[in-house]
């Protein structure tokens, strides 16, 4: 990997890094105002569970991906590539 790969490979994290704070910000933010909803409607069922619930898998998946999930290497490329040489039904 060439200077220039590294340096697309490292603004990318960051762009992801990034977009997932974002996306946790707005998460925060909106089950905030939708606890406040609940609670000046006078409470009862905890409704705002379902949807904190709900986009909390979906931001554990972006975690996930941003934070653990390992890039591609060219090995890893390379390795598949070999996988894919299996023979074919003959003509």
């Amino acid at each position: 990997m060439n200077d220039e790969e590294r340096r697309e490979a490292a603004v990318k994290r960051l762009k992801d890094k990034r977009d997932f704070r974002n996306h946790v910000a707005a998460y925060v933010l909106v089950n905030a105002f939708l606890v406040a909803i609940w609670a000046f409607s006078g409470g009862g069922y905890f409704w705002p569970i379902w949807v904190i619930a709900g986009w909390g898998i979906g931001l554990a998946f972006n975690a996930w991906a941003v934070f653990f999930e390992r890039p591609i290497t060219e090995n890893d490329i390379r390795r598949e590539m070999e996988r894919d040489r299996t023979p074919g039904p003959s003509s």
